[in-house]
């Protein structure tokens, strides 16, 4: 009798080792470029990358405001506590954001337009507004200050995003584009926050105004003239107020340091990181040296601390942050959609910018913050409740949503990770057969 023998099956690995490289099989690993066009990257790359911004801004506040707490509260910690505070508020609304249907944000953008408007008037109220740094652009409600014109970029990007994707067939028709957009909902948005003298804020809104007209194919006719008058009332706006008139000498004619004390020091502090950096807690300008050390020229702080590396990974994150929205916009089928994401993209981006060039020379200070980074209640929980829309648009893929549906629970991952690093192989159980048919 013959007996028969069962050839031991061998791994690809083994057999690539034997030399048996003409057999086919499937892949044990994708290559890194596939892993890229997973349905999952651009939700995973969000997620990232606004986590790893918001945590490098806790880290840089607690170091930056340590010296300007303790001499105004007798606490080293009293700003980072509120801003902490600000950041636990601002996640849980990204993760409320990110469960909302893109349905729910459409019918939102009315609502949340109204709410901005309403804020933004109780500016000029006596007893609730109040001014900082010569703007009138602070609100107190039950002892918090709020700054209405944070939610106005909130509120401004979903409801001329509805507009424009509403009109997106006669989007090539000025009087469908001027009227219904920009004269009834930015101009009252832009408006408001110029009567309290807050241009740095308005330059955000008019670049995230932009930026969704250029995205919804705006014709450039338009595009351009209007350009040239957002342009020209801009320069009348500076050309008749002293005080920033008085910036934009300091910014061209900075020959003596203190005649440009803020912007100096900025740049003696990137000069002292040099290229690792003093490490953190180590700086020296935020002894009282450099103004808003914590706030607007957080940035310096960071190259004071972390060198040269330390801001080239904060701006490398920013493009990353614009990546992420590019693959967003790129991927979804939905007007509404690209038209919301690249507003959000364009105010996180040109803020950034802004914000940068003031701290390294190449633009006058503005006072516009470093967003997700910089100090600031108001700015912290809206700049990552829209980011947590980006990421409910990720979501609402259709390929990312049946991805995340077929993945296993946290649970089961961790179950599965235990059984496999113990060498556990632990079939499930069968289920449980049930007749169709009826009992007699």
């Amino acid at each position: 009798m013959s007996t028969s023998t069962r050839r031991p099956t061998t791994s690809a690995a083994a057999r690539r080792r034997a030399g048996h490289d003409d057999e086919e099989g499937p892949p044990e690993q994708h290559p890194f470029w596939a892993r890229l066009e997973s349905p999952l990257s651009t939700y995973y790359l969000l997620i990232a990358v606004v986590s790893s911004l918001t945590i490098i801004g806790l880290v840089e506040v607690l170091s930056a405001s340590s010296v300007a707490s303790l001499v105004a509260r007798d606490s080293s910690y009293s700003l980072f506590g509120r801003q902490a505070m600000f950041a636990v508020l601002g996640g849980i609304a990204a993760l409320i954001a990110s469960r909302i249907p893109v349905l729910m944000w459409r019918r939102l953008a009315l609502p949340i337009f109204l709410a901005a408007v309403a804020l933004q008037l109780l500016v000029f109220v006596p007893g609730l507004g109040r001014d900082v740094g010569g703007n009138r652009n602070w609100v107190d409600i039950a002892g918090i200050g709020l700054q209405p014109s944070e939610l106005g970029k909130v509120a401004l990007v979903l409801i001329c995003s509805l507009t424009l994707a509403t009109k997106r067939h006669r989007i090539h028709q000025w009087q469908h584009v001027i009227v219904p957009a920009l004269v009834p909902f930015g101009g009252v948005v832009v408006g408001l926050v110029l009567l309290g003298r807050d241009l740095g804020t308005a330059l955000v809104l008019i670049a995230i105004i932009a930026g969704i007209m250029w995205a919804a194919g705006v014709s450039w006719k338009l595009f351009a003239g209007v350009g040239v008058l957002g342009a020209a009332g801009v320069a009348a706006l500076v050309a008749f107020s002293g005080n920033r008139m008085s910036r934009i000498d300091q910014w061209l004619n900075c020959t003596d340091v203190h005649q440009c004390w803020q912007t100096r020091h900025g740049q003696f502090a990137l000069a002292d990181g040099g290229i690792i950096g003093r490490g953190l807690g180590q700086s020296v300008e935020k002894w009282l040296w450099l103004p808003e050390p914590h706030n607007d020229f957080i940035f310096a702080i960071i190259g004071e601390e972390l060198g040269l590396w330390g801001t080239l990974l904060v701006i490398v994150l920013y493009a990353l942050l614009a990546l992420a929205c590019y693959r967003v916009v790129m991927h979804s089928d939905d007007q509404f959609v690209c038209l919301a994401t690249t507003g959000v993209m364009v105010w996180i981006v040109v803020q950034a910018m802004i914000n940068i060039g003031s701290v390294i020379g190449l633009l006058p200070v503005i006072g516009v913050p470093l967003p997700l980074v910089s100090y600031g209640g108001s700015a912290l929980v809206t700049n990552l409740g829209a980011l947590g829309m980006v990421i409910a648009f990720a979501r609402s893929e259709p390929a990312c949503r049946q991805a995340l549906a077929g993945r296993p629970g946290l649970w089961q991952r961790t179950g599965r990770a235990w059984r496999e690093r113990d060498g556990l192989r632990m079939p499930s159980l069968p289920r449980p057969r049930t007749s169709k048919r009826k009992d007699r």
